[in-house]
């Protein structure tokens, strides 16, 4: 099961680097008409799940867990709320890649924690480390470091032209 959960931890972030990079080839086949950023997410919610099920497939949940669980996964996840709380669905799904008007945010958590969304999730799995083996954890933090990376080096002139 080790290699086929390592990639299935990894399975979302191809298609990610794939639409920052290329942001033009998944509008054009998005279409006319289509939102590439609700197609976006709904891509990703089914890779998260092939992520979640492989991430569970090598833990061994106990109860209860230990202390230092609760306040790192629910600050994680309240940041992950409070970003898509602000961003909503374009902003989260790269819809300022996609070509489309994405207002600046500097509420918190923005302005306070640089990429909040991603911080929020490391907190989370690193919350779950009780009960994950170490290596899974590791794969997926580093792939948030390389997507972090990634997207800090934006070049508007890389974005797509809307179809309209």
């Amino acid at each position: 099961m080790g290699i086929l959960a390592c990639i299935g931890v990894l399975s979302p972030f191809p298609f990610y680097y794939w639409l920052w990079t290329y942001p033009q080839t998944w509008v054009n086949l998005c279409g006319e008409g289509r939102d590439p950023s609700k197609l976006m997410s709904r891509v990703s919610y089914f890779l998260k799940l092939v992520q979640f099920i492989s991430f569970f497939s090598v833990s061994s949940l106990s109860w209860p867990p230990p202390l230092y669980f609760w306040p790192l996964f629910l600050f994680g996840q309240f940041l992950n709320f409070r970003v898509y709380q602000l961003l909503g669905e374009s902003g989260i799904y790269y819809g300022v890649r996609f070509g489309k008007k994405i207002p600046w945010v500097t509420e918190f958590p923005f302005g306070v924690i640089r990429d909040p969304q991603y911080v929020g999730s490391i907190l989370s799995l690193i919350a779950c480390l009780s009960w994950v083996p170490f290596l899974y954890v590791l794969l997926w933090v580093l792939s948030y470091a390389f997507m972090i990376h990634l997207e800090s080096n934006e070049d508007p002139a890389t974005r797509a032209m809307p179809l309209l």
